[in-house]
């Protein structure tokens, strides 16, 4: 039996197989829920300056809806506001970085922080020594693929990317980080 095929017992006595064409369609669970919640989803992800229509399109919202709710979205500090005609809008990643920042300092004791960032370091430092490099951005693909797959590369270039950019987070969390007895946690920066 393939995994795909569906086994004999897995419909037993007058039931039948459920009727796909009443369940919802993918497109209308992306765009069912709040208006806010749709169009901070879509906020989170703009790397551009974007349209009040493009953003109204992609929420699935009309243009004054999206436009009250990135006014408020701008006073917040979550979005920046490009005058001109048109007025475009896009992520502003200082804010995000501030919330990662502010939720690391407000889950985790200082001293969590303080290994989370030390086992960073480390790691940082054994793609360093293996590469040659001080960043990943230094080490050629190319290169680096003569020792291993191209994919192996891509995927370690990317965790030690990745680990800066920890690294990072949990250094400036670490740097102001109020006294506290918070309960220990999982870090996920």
């Amino acid at each position: 039996m393939d995994l795909t095929d569906i086994p004999d017992r897995a419909y037993d006595g007058d039931e039948s197989p459920p009727n796909l064409d009443e369940l919802e369609s993918p497109e209308s669970l992306l765009t069912g829920g709040p208006i806010r919640e749709r169009l901070l989803d879509i906020v989170t992800g703009l790397r551009a300056p974007t349209k009040v229509s493009k953003i109204a399109e992609l929420a699935d919202c009309d243009t004054e809806t999206a436009r009250d709710y990135l006014g408020w979205f701008t006073e917040m500090g979550m979005v920046h506001r490009h005058d001109g005609r048109p007025v475009r809008y896009e992520r502003n990643d200082a804010y995000f970085r501030w919330r990662r920042i502010d939720r690391i300092r407000n889950e985790y004791t200082e001293q969590e922080i303080v290994e989370a960032l030390s086992d960073a370091i480390e790691q940082i430092e054994d793609y360093r020594e293996q590469f040659g490099e001080t960043h990943p951005d230094d080490v050629s693909l190319v290169v680096a693929s003569q020792d291993m797959t191209t994919e192996d590369a891509w995927e370690t270039l990317s965790e030690w990317k990745t680990l800066e950019r920890r690294a990072a987070l949990l250094d400036a969390a670490q740097r102001d980080h109020p006294a506290s007895g918070r309960t220990p946690g999982h870090i996920d920066a």
